[in-house]
């Protein structure tokens, strides 16, 4: 399999610095001090790991039914990321993935069961396995 590349840079110091985070090939994301701790209009780190669990999973779980002899037309996903202060720093604690699948044929017990099977197995959720992550998932009608 190939290697996926990531990168940041910081200028200047913690109050007054910014900086970009490259993924790949996409485009620089910009963050600061402010848009990750202040809510200012920007990114973050955690938003990060949030959009690259919600991309796993949701490729995974397309995957998860197709094996199932099920074909989704549209799986949605979204994280919450929880960075949490504690006493040595801070910590991404909990992560919440909130799904919602369009999956024709499916009852909600086998989509469910197949959901969490997707949470615990796809890389990106086994790369995070020091956080908490929940899952409430959907099949959309």
């Amino acid at each position: 399999m190939g290697i996926s590349k990531g990168s940041a840079q910081w200028n200047g110091g913690f109050k007054d610095g910014k900086g970009t985070m490259k993924p790949g090939h996409a485009t620089d994301v910009p963050f600061s001090v402010g848009t990750r701790f202040e809510g200012q209009q920007g990114s973050n780190p955690e938003e990060m790991i949030g959009a690259a669990l919600s991309g796993c999973f949701s490729m995974a779980l397309s995957v998860g039914l197709e094996k199932a002899g099920l074909k989704p037309t549209r799986i949605q996903t979204n994280a919450d990321v929880h960075l949490d202060k504690q006493a040595d720093g801070f910590a991404i604690t909990t992560i919440e993935l909130t799904c919602e699948a369009t999956v024709p044929g499916a009852n909600d017990a086998q989509f469910q069961k197949i959901a969490e099977e997707t949470k615990k197995g796809c890389p990106v959720s086994k790369a995070l396995a020091g956080a908490n992550i929940t899952l409430k998932a959907k099949l959309a009608s």
